[in-house]
């Protein structure tokens, strides 16, 4: 059953995958992981000499993660939506702004998760859905206004009644086609959880400190966050370089 398996097999899987299936690069390197652990169990258990995949290389590729600027964020938080379900949405998403809570931790977050601290705050402590990691967060005044605003609400404990996740993805859409300068997002439920990283270590909050919040169970996934910040300061630099053109001639004739 094995013995085809080579690495020539493993390359030509590769561009099945990426030619005749055109699927794309971080998908091919999701089913060629699954295809490597299948491939070391068969040696473990002696039915496999060697390992196919030792020519092979092919790491994931990180995502282009949309966010909103802080001026764009202001835009949504003072929007009056013309229908109370679309309202209720884009104050879902402006919460999750401003707390990091992925779309299934809002839709499990219940009035237990919501604690008061010795600090005198009060704090969101869950552990995410997703991961099972803990995710701790301090309510800024935002989103305790919205927790007021829905309060009584929803049943069961719950602080939101969220809708699903489609409802909720077709509500931000139209809304967004509303606002002029998110006419050009993409703006999704997820697209809050990757602003509030964005717009919290934009203004100060250590990268330590935001791991914690966003329930990461390594700090290289939250420094992926810092890396987009960084590309985003080089590119408003080359779109101002121009207006130096002038004065670096200038400089430059007197060399």
């Amino acid at each position: 059953m094995f013995n085809g398996l080579t690495s020539d097999f493993v390359q030509d899987f590769d561009y099945y995958l990426r030619d005749d299936l055109t699927l794309n690069h971080n998908t091919i390197w999701n089913y060629m992981i699954g295809f490597t652990t299948l491939c070391r169990l068969a040696m473990s258990r002696k039915h496999l000499a060697f390992n196919p995949f030792s020519e092979y290389k092919n790491t994931k590729k990180d995502k282009d993660r949309g966010y909103l600027l802080r001026n764009e964020l202001e835009q949504p938080v003072t929007f009056n939506c013309e229908k109370k379900k679309d309202e209720f949405i884009k104050d879902l998403f402006v919460f999750s702004c401003f707390t990091g809570l992925s779309y299934s931790d809002m839709k499990g977050l219940t009035n237990s998760n919501i604690q008061d601290f010795f600090d005198g705050n009060q704090w969101i402590i869950v552990r995410r859905k997703k991961k099972a990691t803990s995710s701790n967060v301090m309510l800024l005044d935002i989103p305790k206004m919205i927790i007021e605003k829905y309060a009584g609400f929803s049943k069961d404990g719950k602080v939101f009644p969220v809708p699903s996740n489609t409802v909720c993805n077709d509500s931000l859409k139209r809304i967004s086609q509303l606002i002029d300068c998110l006419k050009e997002k993409k703006v999704t439920f997820h697209l809050a959880r990757h602003t509030f990283a964005t717009l919290f270590l934009s203004e100060g909050v250590p990268l330590e400190s935001l791991s914690k919040m966003l329930g990461h169970k390594n700090i290289a996934t939250t420094q992926i966050y810092a890396k987009i910040l960084n590309e985003k300061v080089g590119r408003d630099m080359q779109k101002v370089s121009h207006k130096f053109k002038g004065m670096e001639q200038s400089f430059g004739s007197q060399l």
